[in-house]
């Protein structure tokens, strides 16, 4: 018998292992010898191809390889396929800080071709690392039978769904307020902005506004946005609070704010007094002076008046809201209702795609807003309507790639509506499991409750065209659903869909309206990944009864930020096209935080290389460590790299020497029924708690619970190798002890 050397480097014997399988090609002779066997359906969430795979990425990995393997283990046939997001901000962006590119006008330059060819060099760059570190982990996953959505096959798939919710009347366009990043030009969806929210510092001023009745008393408003100011058109009070007026005993100066927040501009009674109190209703109406000259004409239709809504609170300011119709939701909801704006009206957004003013604005033209604010206050002061100026701390949306602060912004947009199907969606989601159970009833469903309809289009050029041909009145819409379809109308040949392919084809109007031309938006990233059941089977041009015996998915894992994001959009897309939720089981882990509890960052070099950790201690011992922590309950875990360290020092190598004592100090082992004697040592009867131990593990994997399992297998290894064999050593040489420890080895 070979000896079992006195030391092991557990991750050359990993890379032993693995080269192996690639001799024996272990994956795919799993998949074909099980092919016969019933169908377990696993949905992998792409990741966006762009950087390499960080803790949180090797973490949800690792849960999918678990799960997976267990069921194939168990008697299905699993499979497997790996899945890229390719389009989108994330690889846009990356190319836009190498190439120095800051907006349209320099992709315009560029050429949307030669802009497009970038991206794909990235992505195909990636994807080849990104194999290299899973494969290294030890996950068996299908790279060779992956999907893209850069494909053609899948992003014609993406059409098939949106002409699905086109012909059922949920597809709209609208102009709405909406979080958009400057950083890159486009909007993002209500999820997306909640994705990255910071704590900053702000500044927070009270401006006046003297009432053009009592040019002597002034309407005070208090706002944290100062850039939004140039493009104020109405104030906007409580209907049902008490307001006062009150003079201000160190200027003498007479202000009208809710009386319950007094206490935002004088520090004790003594500063003020009252000169009357009244209901905000009573100010509807009234006018005042404007801030600036940018916009005054449109007093004639309405603005610099008073207008009258709930959703002023108490809470904060001074009770009077300035409205910015086209840079709030609620400002633009309130100005629509009074008629101050229109829908076929005046813009007044006088801010570009980068978040710097336009020729409107012309004492801050072409400053970025933000940079604008100290500039802002520095002119109102001078012009004597600048109150009181502060500072406040506060939780702020940043965009999710380019890490820079989101503005809400009104831009046209496609809209998939989904507020229609709250309740269907609240009903579906109960059809689901989740572990843990928590993240479904509470994190989730309380996203559902407030569902908005979703801005699926993006102002961007990698990624699917939105398939709308218009004509130039936009009476006349054509929804292209195919290849097919697009190459008949058009008359052309048509292979790939990228907008450098197909922004030239026009289809003859049947109205008479000339030639009608595709809209420029592209797909939201998010539509494309919430649609990957169906796409990346090309469904329903290929593979119909694979993808309708497979759907729901039995299983899908990835970071509890997912609530927000692919687990939202997989479920509003099932809901929308087939009525029923898109899986039936789900894991949701927490996130991997850097050791000092904050976010992982690259640039602070806040967390150890990945795979540095994997060359010091091995793939097992990296996922042991992720996999027996809180992260698996959805907490969140501080790596610490000891702990890694700890794993392979107080499991694996315990476990070895268990494995090493027992091969050393005995004959090979033979199992022999004939020759096996019921042992008389007390001690051996802990050996049927491995009975126990498997009928636990059976359980709970079957109720998704790695948390309770890991836990369990791990003190079973301490309990083997740090008790039973440490208490047994001098009657290792006895063969019943020899049946006992070899059992396990």
């Amino acid at each position: 018998m070979a000896s079992v050397p006195e030391n092991i480097n557990f991750p050359n014997e990993e890379e032993k292992i693995m080269e192996l399988w690639k001799q024996i090609d272990a994956f795919q002779t799993s998949l074909k010898l099980s092919k016969s066997k019933p169908r377990y359906t696993f949905y992998d969430g792409p990741p966006f191809a762009t950087g390499l795979p960080h803790y949180g990425h090797i973490l949800a990995g690792t849960i999918k390889d678990i799960v997976t393997r267990w069921a194939h283990q168990s008697g299905f046939y699993v499979e497997r396929r790996f899945g890229w997001d390719c389009h989108g901000l994330p690889v846009e962006y990356e190319i836009d800080k190498s190439l120095g590119i800051t907006g349209p006008d320099d992709v315009a330059k560029m050429g949307i071709k030669k802009y497009n060819d970038e991206c794909r060099k990235i992505v195909s760059r990636y994807s080849k690392e990104w194999e290299e570190v899973v494969s290294r982990m030890g996950r068996w996953i299908d790279f060779r039978h992956d999907y893209k959505t850069m494909y053609p096959w899948f992003m014609e798939s993406i059409w098939w769904v949106f002409k699905q919710l086109y012909n059922k009347g949920l597809v709209y366009r609208g102009f709405k307020v909406m979080p958009f990043s400057t950083a890159c030009n486009t909007p993002l969806s209500n999820f997306e902005s909640g994705q990255n929210y910071k704590e900053v510092i702000d500044p927070a001023v009270i401006i006046n506004f003297p009432l053009d009745d009592e040019p002597d008393v002034s309407m005070i408003a208090w706002t944290t946005t100062p850039w939004t100011l140039p493009s104020n058109l109405a104030l906007c009070v409580h209907p049902d609070l008490q307001y006062v007026k009150v003079k201000d005993k160190s200027t003498e100066k007479v202000y009208i704010m809710m009386k319950a927040r007094l206490s935002a501009l004088f520090k004790s009674e003594d500063e003020y007094t009252i000169l009357g109190t009244f209901k905000g209703q009573s100010l509807e109406g009234k006018g005042y002076k404007p801030l600036f000259n940018y916009f005054e004409k449109m007093k004639e239709r309405g603005a610099f008046h008073v207008l009258c809504d709930t959703y002023v609170t108490e809470e904060s300011g001074t009770g009077i809201v300035h409205q910015a119709p086209y840079f709030g939701e609620d400002d633009y909801r309130v100005c629509m209702r009074y008629k101050v704006i229109s829908r076929d009206g005046s813009v007044v957004c006088p801010v570009d795609p980068s978040g710097c003013f336009t020729d409107e604005v012309t004492d801050f033209k072409g400053q970025y807003v933000k940079d604008a604010d100290k500039q802002i206050m520095k002119l109102l002061k001078q012009n004597g309507r600048l109150v009181h100026q502060s500072t406040t701390k506060h939780s702020y949306p940043f965009c999710w790639r380019s890490e820079t602060p989101l503005i809400y912004k009104a831009v046209p947009s496609w809209f998939v509506r989904v507020e229609w199907m709250q309740d269907q969606l609240l009903k579906n989601n109960q059809q689901t499991y989740w572990v843990p159970e928590f993240v479904k009833e509470k994190r989730f469903a309380n996203w559902l409750k407030e569902a908005r309809d979703w801005a699926i289009s993006r102002n961007r050029y990698w990624g699917t065209p939105i398939p709308l041909w218009i004509s130039e009145d936009g009476e006349e819409i054509v929804c292209i659903g195919s290849i097919e379809e697009l190459s008949r109308l058009t008359g052309t040949t048509v292979q790939d869909l990228h907008r450098e392919n197909i922004d030239q084809l026009t289809i003859p109007s049947t109205m008479g309206k000339g030639q009608l031309r595709r809209v420029s938006e592209v797909f939201d990233c998010w539509f494309e990944s919430g649609s990957m059941p169906y796409a990346q089977q090309h469904y329903p041009f290929e593979n119909c009864k694979e993808f309708e015996n497979g759907f729901p998915a039995d299983f899908i894992a990835e970071g509890i930020d997912q609530t927000r994001g692919w687990f939202y959009t997989l479920l509003v897309l099932s809901t929308a096209l087939f009525g029923k939720p898109p899986f039936k089981n789900l894991i949701a882990n927490g996130l991997v935080l850097a050791s000092n509890g904050q976010k992982m960052s690259k640039r602070k070099k806040s967390y150890p290389d990945p795979m540095e950790t994997v060359h010091k201690y091995g793939a097992d011992a990296l996922r042991l460590y992720l996999i027996n922590s809180p992260v698996v309950r959805a907490a969140s875990l501080k790596f610490k790299e000891e702990g890694v360290r700890d794993i392979l020092k107080d499991v694996f190598l315990h476990w070895f020497n268990a494995y090493r004592l027992a091969k050393e100090e005995n004959s090979p082992f033979l199992y022999n029924q004939s020759k096996m004697d019921v042992s008389e040592n007390y001690m051996d009867r802990w050996i049927t708690f491995t009975q126990s131990l498997i009928k636990f593990v059976k359980g709970e994997m079957a109720a998704y619970r790695l948390y309770t399992v890991v836990p369990r297998l791990v003190k079973f290894v301490d309990q083997l190798t740090n008790w039973y064999v440490r208490m047994s050593r001098r009657r290792l040489k006895t063969p019943v002890v020899v049946i006992c420890i070899g059992a396990w080895f």
